[in-house]
């Protein structure tokens, strides 16, 4: 009998897949770092507070300062605060753009080895920032790093998972981000004071580079460099190498076959070659199967667009992005510790890595969902359970039931990782072809990056002014509410069903178009 579920996993999974899935996620998890790490020392860095727990009251009586000419703190207005949280979501918004056109001429590899340079430069510069513009610019750099990442790591892990355990292997990167959060997170409860803030950011250079160094062996993706550049025999080595050199390859490279007919199915001959120790190194001179070099040819970044074959998966991509971010997961992620303060029964820090961990140990739990319940389930379960999460928290909000204030944010935050967190990044490579994944993962994190900008800028602006509208507090929950119930809608109506489903052509239910 075959092995299934958890047993059929762990029988495809070998140790050089799981060493790649370890460096490449650290691009993710630098956005998941990045994206939170203003979030506990904001009161610190903006010169308002010289402390913000009892811990770090006790941790501040020993020297934290790095060097004398960089000052303890940044002087800045709410609005300016705002700015430079927000900005990285712009500096996202330009990396998810430009990632994917790059990646699919130039490969997943070379943009991911760029990406660890950017997140290097930008962590720096935030590390020794003594200005708002300085700090802005820092910023916006870790920003294109991780709009990048995002793009690039979920195609490369898609492209490198198990075919069965595809929709388990796309949660690895919103594992992988919340593990940056909890970590920033956790760093911010300790080090929220004088310029030991400054240590949270400096620990990005570290991670930086060590995501550097472990790209030095990391393999370019096979299925880019058999479907992009034709280089099949290239890219069934490779992949080989991840899947162990006893399993059969031929059913999964199948959809490799070239334009012009050429097979990615190995003659026996060569499959014995492929089976043994020399054959895992890259051959200098590439060719295809046939010996002819074969290839997909790319679609752009606005022919996906214009293209009524494509543009039914750029809405559904766009709407779901869009849903992620608009159902306000980011209002608790970047601006918990100084919203909930005064509403909560416990340190607003303490409670932000409490939520940070229950984000992660959730998105762990429900790794295995989307390839049960199916990807639409998913998100439609996210969206009701944080829709009603929120209606939750605008009610004992309102009428200041703490208790419920704070298993409202746990839920909030719980249902985000059932679905909306992991399954949309998943999505964006199986609604369309492989040659327009690239365009199309660019258009679904453009999308993202957009409305995180949304929520990092007017949040705070929003919620202070329909607190003053209204009187007290929590009233733009109701507003996240909505959204809930408006996106859920949306998903119902134009976001299709991938589980299980070979390729596009059968998630769309049409018959495959030859150019």
């Amino acid at each position: 009998m075959a092995p299934t579920g958890l047993r059929q996993c762990m029988h495809d999974v070998t140790p050089y897949l799981i060493t790649l899935m370890l460096v490449v996620t650290l691009g993710p998890l630098q956005f998941g770092y990045h994206l939170a790490a203003l979030n506990a020392p904001q009161d610190v860095l903006t010169c308002r507070k010289k402390t913000i727990t009892a811990a770090t009251k006790m941790l501040s009586k020993f020297p934290g300062r790095a060097a004398p000419e960089i000052p303890d703190c940044i002087p800045m207005t709410e609005a300016a605060f705002a700015t430079v949280s927000s900005i990285f979501t712009l500096g996202g918004l330009v990396g998810a753009l430009a990632a994917g056109p790059f990646c699919s001429s130039r490969g997943r590899l070379p943009a991911m080895r760029l990406t660890a340079i950017v997140y290097l430069i930008g962590s720096g510069i935030e590390t020794i920032a003594t200005s708002v513009p300085i700090m802005a610019v820092g910023r916006t750099l870790t920003g294109v790093g991780a709009g990048a990442s995002t793009v690039i790591v979920p195609l490369y892990i898609s492209e490198i998972a198990p075919p069965a355990e595809r929709g388990f292997f796309g949660f690895f990167t919103q594992i992988s981000v919340n593990v940056g959060i909890l970590l920033t997170q956790t760093l911010g409860y300790f080090l929220s004071y004088g310029s030991a803030w400054r240590w949270i950011l400096g620990t990005g250079v570290i991670i930086a580079a060590a995501q550097g160094t472990g790209l030095l062996v990391v393999p370019e993706s096979p299925a880019w460099l058999a479907c992009q550049k034709g280089e099949v025999l290239r890219g069934r080595r490779i992949l080989q190498r991840i899947r162990g050199k006893d399993v059969s390859l031929d059913s999964e490279v199948a959809a490799w076959d070239g334009e012009d007919g050429a097979s990615a199915v190995a003659p026996a001959e060569e499959q014995g070659l492929l089976g043994s120790e020399d054959a895992l190194e890259v051959p200098t001179t590439p060719r295809s199967i046939s010996g002819s070099k074969s290839s997909v040819r790319s679609v752009g970044f606005w022919q996906v667009l214009g293209d009524p074959l494509y543009r039914p998966a750029i809405i559904a991509v766009v709407g779901i992005m869009f849903a992620q971010q608009l159902c306000g997961v980011n209002s608790i992620i970047m601006y918990s510790v100084s919203l909930l303060e005064d509403l909560l029964p416990m340190s607003s820090a303490l409670l932000t890595i409490i939520i940070s961990g229950i984000n992660l140990v959730t998105t762990i739990a429900c790794s295995p969902l989307p390839d049960r319940l199916g990807r639409k389930t998913c998100i439609l379960l996210s969206i009701a359970g944080q829709g009603t999460s929120s209606l939750a928290l605008a009610l004992s909000i309102r009428f200041g039931v703490k208790i419920l204030s704070a298993v409202s944010v746990l839920f909030f935050v719980a249902f985000f990782a059932v679905g909306l967190g992991p399954v949309p990044f998943m999505m964006a490579s199986e609604l369309v072809g492989q040659e327009a994944v690239g365009a199309t993962q660019s258009w679904a994190l453009g999308a993202n990056y957009a409305a995180t900008f949304l929520v990092a800028q007017f949040f705070p602006i929003i919620n202070v002014a329909l607190n003053h509208r209204f009187g007290g507090a929590g009233w733009v929950y109701f507003l996240f509410a909505a959204f809930a119930a408006g996106f859920g809608l949306f998903v119902s109506a134009f976001v299709p069903e991938t589980k299980g489903k070979k390729d596009a052509d059968e998630v769309w239910g049409r018959t495959r178009r030859i150019d």
